[in-house]
């Protein structure tokens, strides 16, 4: 199945403006045109779904796919090239070989997403306002939905933090626990959006410079506090009260946000050190 030669060069040439639109329109901005080798790239992904080639499935031979887009050998491995930088295909080389469908892990997708983030870091109460939002429906999409081996992993990751640690090592570990509890739940979330939505801002909430000294203190009231917000989350969940579940989960990410920004302005002050 191929694709017309116009898609993979991008848009034509610019029409007479008379001709094109009524008297007295504004005139449209102009289209973006790609790069031939981003054309190609997109018409390749097009292919990919047209044809429904899942994972691991191989894509025609280096020869078909310069005569299926028409287009030369660097353009055609350039767009592949940047198809498997994207995550979308994997090459091999040997016996066997060639370019083979791929399929984007979660985390590789939050790194290449926090890339954005890189020079624009959002702020501790950026974060928060996204998640108080956000966790609650999470909380109450699950109510009534997990089975007994999903309870039993939320569980097990309480268990790595229902105790004191015994060193600061362990009281960061600890602390990054809690938050693994919090993405356990979105990866079971029902709504797929939603739930790597709330995965990407807990993991913007670990990669936050001031957040990894934060963690690095002790609190075990905090610790103790979680926990108790996490046995009633898990409680509501299981009976499948949805509004009681959402409750639970703002209250928690209320206390939360309070006390990460109470400690960042400490750090700010220099109360505590850097």
């Amino acid at each position: 199945m191929g694709l017309q030669e116009e898609q993979a060069e991008g848009s034509q040439g610019p029409v007479s403006g008379a001709a094109a639109r009524p008297a007295g329109e504004a005139p449209a901005a102009p289209a973006r045109r790609l790069k031939r080798t981003d054309a190609i790239a997109e018409a390749i992904k097009d292919w990919i779904v047209l044809n429904q080639l899942q994972p691991g499935d191989r894509l025609p031979q280096e020869k078909a796919l310069i005569e299926q887009f028409k287009a030369s050998k660097g353009t055609i491995r350039e767009a592949l090239k940047a198809l498997e930088t994207q995550g979308l295909i994997r090459s091999r080389t040997g016996p066997g070989g060639g370019a083979f469908v791929a399929e984007l892990s979660g985390e590789r997708a939050m790194e290449l997403l926090a890339n954005y983030f890189f020079f624009r870091q959002p702020s501790i109460r950026d974060i928060y306002a996204l998640r108080k939002r956000l966790e609650p429906d999470l909380a109450a999409s699950l109510a009534g939905r997990l089975g007994a081996a999903d309870f039993r992993r939320l569980e097990e990751t309480m268990r790595l933090y229902d105790h004191p640690p015994a060193t600061t090592g362990e009281e960061y570990e600890q602390r990054l626990a809690e938050l693994e509890f919090h993405s356990i739940l979105a990866e079971l979330c029902p709504n797929p959006a939603l739930g790597f939505i709330c995965r990407f801002l807990q993991t913007l909430l670990r990669n936050l410079t001031i957040c990894r000294r934060i963690y690095d203190i002790p609190n075990p009231e905090l610790r103790d506090a979680g926990l108790s917000y996490q046995i009633r989350l898990l409680r509501a969940l299981k009976a499948g009260r949805a509004e009681e579940a959402s409750a639970i989960m703002y209250e928690h990410m209320c206390a939360a946000e309070r006390y990460m920004e109470s400690c960042e302005a400490e750090f700010r002050a220099g109360f505590l050190k850097l």
